[in-house]
């Protein structure tokens, strides 16, 4: 459907892009993965008519040249272009944008029924069909670019980089969606630098290099090949380990067997030998011993009684008995006087 041929691009005398050739087939999505300044997006712009550089090759869309054509002149042939940074409307709706996608001719007629079927790909869009854009999330707004491309009813969407920005769950969405797309029987060439889930939704890819095709492949053949792995996918997944080989014997079966058994019988435990026992030993030591046990033992005497010691020692009763006698005889002497008075 989509054929590019030996298309190169220049900025002044800086080549961007150096004999570039590529096929797009209905119902196909085809990657373009390359590093930061390699030429994807001058690729992009060249394919679509808004290369601002002088482009020179051949790109033809179902037999029709396209190089030279105006951008309009190649949205009536049948591509449109989902730009870097979404190019939409803020203060319009959601339903405004989709609407200027069906300006081209070969849209107009179809325009009610292209929209019921962006909605039916995009139901979040039908929701907020009154909804400014501006007000809306990143990735409601790519799918608002996205359905606009589509309302110019083409055979071939341009995607360039349509997940930058996105969260890793809107990312997850967006390539649904993409994959919806393609069911639908268009076209997808995209630029994107997320390169492994692009790979996972593809069907082909290509690799491109200081502005040049270096090599192409089926998307799963690229996803599982160690170079692009390294250079797009943050490398190899590392090897996993395996069981070193187990030697091959040199010797008969039999010669095997007799050799263990004599492993066997050389590695077997010997009986434990019995110690001789003196049976005139014993019978004297048990005899010594029961003599020991008939003769009692002497019981210690007990201990004498201990008299527990006076509360008072003698000389204190003394002095005690002493203060008495003291006391008595002072108050002989107090009787008397008090006679006499």
């Amino acid at each position: 459907m989509l054929d590019v041929s030996s298309l190169s691009a220049a900025y002044g005398k800086h080549r961007a892009l150096d004999g570039a050739s590529l096929k797009v087939a209905k119902g196909e999505i085809v990657v373009i993965l390359g590093a930061n300044g390699a030429g994807k997006t001058t690729l992009l712009k060249a394919v679509c008519g808004v290369c601002p550089g002088r482009v020179s090759g051949r790109v033809t869309m179902q037999g029709a040249d396209l190089i030279g054509l105006p951008p309009h002149r190649i949205v009536e042939e049948g591509i449109a272009l989902v730009p870097e940074g979404r190019g939409i409307f803020g203060e319009m709706t959601v339903e405004e944008n989709l609407m200027l996608g069906a300006y081209p001719d070969r849209a107009r007629a179809e325009a009610p029924g292209t929209l019921d079927r962006v909605y039916t790909l995009f139901p979040k869009l039908r929701e907020r069909r009154r909804q400014v854009v501006r007000t809306m999330s990143g990735g409601e707004q790519q799918m608002v670019a996205i359905g606009r491309a589509m309302m110019s009813n083409p055979a071939i969407l341009a995607l360039d980089e349509p997940s930058l920005g996105l969260s890793p769950i809107l990312c997850k969405e967006l390539f649904r969606a993409l994959k919806a797309v393609r069911d639908a029987g268009l076209g997808l060439l995209m630029v994107e630098q997320n390169a492994r889930q692009s790979l996972a939704i593809a069907d082909r890819g290509y690799l491109l290099e200081n502005g040049a095709i270096v090599h192409e492949g089926r998307a799963q053949e690229l996803l599982n090949d160690p170079a692009v792995q390294k250079a797009y996918l943050g490398g190899a997944a590392a090897p996993q380990p395996q069981a070193p080989p187990m030697p091959k014997p040199t010797q008969s079966p039999a010669d095997i067997a007799a050799a263990a058994l004599r492993g066997l019988t050389a590695r077997a435990p010997s009986p434990p030998t019995r110690p001789t026992i003196d049976t005139g030993d014993l019978v004297a030591r048990a005899q010594a011993a029961s003599s020991r046990r008939a003769t009692p033992a002497p019981v210690p005497a007990p201990p004498p009684l201990q008299q527990p010691a006076p509360p008072h020692s003698a000389d204190r009763l003394q002095r005690i008995l002493t203060e008495i006698e003291d006391a008595a005889r002072r108050a002989e002497q107090y009787r008397p006087n008090m006679k006499r008075r």
